[in-house]
């Protein structure tokens, strides 16, 4: 089994932590789902934020969810000049044995604009 990451962002209502919560659990189930992703295959999950969210930590979504043996770590992302505002990014690390190819990377909201080579559609 390899450690492969799957990429997933969502652009966040408001600067409340209801909202940073919300988008976080949203992403979260999404991008598991998305990948049939068990918890004990998770080895670690990043998130970032964009300075205009502060808050609350969006990890404390993941722990709400169970996650309690999860590496979890959140940070800013930078502040490029003309970038998504009001953005969460979230990298998971998970045991897997699917190719790079198989991985579902999942861009919700506003966030589709990142990466519209990657266009989800979680009814699918």
């Amino acid at each position: 089994m390899l450690c492969r990451g799957i990429r997933g962002a969502i652009t966040v209502d408001g600067n409340t932590g209801q909202d940073i919560l919300a988008a976080s659990r949203k992403l979260l189930e999404e991008m598991v789902a998305a990948n049939d992703v068990r918890r004990e295959d998770i080895a670690a999950a990043l998130f970032t934020t964009t300075s205009d969210l502060d808050a609350d930590f969006p990890a404390r979504a993941a722990r709400e969810l169970g996650w309690n043996d999860v590496a979890l770590l959140c940070a800013h992302e930078m502040a490029v000049p003309g970038g998504l505002a009001a953005c969460l990014r979230i990298l998971l690390l998970v045991n897997t044995e699917k190719r790079p190819d198989e991985i579902v990377h999942v861009y919700l909201g506003g966030a589709r604009i990142l990466r519209p080579d990657r266009e989800y559609d979680p009814q699918a």
